[in-house]
């Protein structure tokens, strides 16, 4: 491991807290499409991203998927954690580090993880990254109703 400082992150949730109008883009429809590219700019120039570590935007809020894209600075670490369901993490831009039960990866640009649900799990941004996180769930998420 190298000796850089990271930037760890506490336990936020992975999303950014900006209000999100419904009118202007929907987070479920029966066929959603996204343009990642502009998408990226979006973030990339909110203050979030110019004064923190990370930003994200929920993509999809579905009944039993969620998909989130998140940017982090390099160096940013968000710290052991577990999701209730499973996961998959796919590299947009950069390398990102990730540890789960005893194993840790590294995924550039246009590789994918997965991990069963309940694991455990670490991602650490070795250079300015963007992944696509999916999450799905055996149960309804609360605010997709």
């Amino acid at each position: 491991m190298s000796c850089r400082k990271s930037k760890t992150v506490e336990d936020k949730p992975i999303t950014a807290q900006r209000p999100h109008p419904t009118t202007e883009r929907p987070l479920d429809a029966p066929l959603l499409t996204f343009d990642l590219p502009a998408l990226l700019t979006h973030i990339k120039g909110e203050d979030v991203w110019r004064t923190g570590s990370r930003n994200a935007m929920t993509l999809l809020k579905g009944q039993r998927l969620r998909v989130v894209l998140v940017a982090m600075h390099a160096g940013t670490v968000i710290p052991s954690h577990r999701a209730d369901g499973p996961i998959s993490l796919q590299v947009i831009e950069g390398a990102l580090t990730c540890s789960a039960d005893a194993q840790t990866v590294m995924l550039r640009q246009g590789q994918l993880l997965t991990l069963h649900a309940g694991m455990p799990h670490a991602v650490e941004a070795r250079e300015e990254s963007v992944f696509l996180l999916t999450l799905a769930t055996e149960t309804e998420h609360p605010a997709a109703s």
